[in-house]
């Protein structure tokens, strides 16, 4: 545990994620959330850390900022705790993904569990794109900054400026629609 792995760098803890090609990755670990197409962050942290632990911080900073909770989140399957589905159902919370335990008996029902599954999965690729975009197209796949504070910026500055773009392309969409009128 917080093992020296460099000495230039002393704060770069690996962090195994059990892939064939890298079964270890070194660099800070970081939790997003994605809202209205929007990236925020809302876990950075240095050392691993179960991301499943992250969803009730989540939630509570979603209501913080709009002043409810969200109706659904779409999540990923290490979210999906006992715990954390039944502070979701308190809350009126629906979390995308199977249900626990056995499929219902109802036909009909399981179909619609089903179909539910699918689109929730379909509108999760949302996110699991914009990391990739995050690694190819902002250089978060390799930060190359020296200093700990340089490396948080880097971060911190490519989500911003990949919501920047997301803006400025709605922005550039809506002058185009009242210049050329609706297409």
């Amino acid at each position: 545990d917080d093992r020296i792995v460099s000495l230039h760098r002393p704060w770069v803890r690996p962090i195994v994620r059990g892939k064939t090609a890298t079964p270890v990755e070194f660099g800070a670990k970081v939790a997003l959330n994605l809202s209205e197409g929007y990236a925020r962050i809302e876990k950075f942290c240095r050392d691993a850390f179960n991301e499943g632990t992250t969803l009730k911080e989540s939630a509570e900073g979603y209501k913080a900022r709009t002043g409810r909770y969200p109706e659904h989140m779409l999540v990923d399957r290490i979210y999906r705790t006992r715990k954390n589905q039944a502070w979701c159902k308190e809350r009126g919370i629906r979390l995308s993904g199977p249900k626990l335990g056995r499929p219902p008996k109802d036909k009909a029902l399981y179909q619609q569990q089903l179909q539910e599954e699918r689109m929730d999965s379909g509108k999760r690729n949302e996110i699991e794109g914009c990391i990739g975009v995050y690694k190819r197209r902002y250089g978060l796949d390799l930060v190359l900054t020296r200093l700990k504070h340089t490396r948080e910026v880097d971060v911190h500055a490519a989500i911003l400026t990949r919501n920047l773009f997301r803006r400025l392309r709605l922005l550039l969409w809506r002058f185009l629609e009242r210049v050329k009128g609706p297409v």
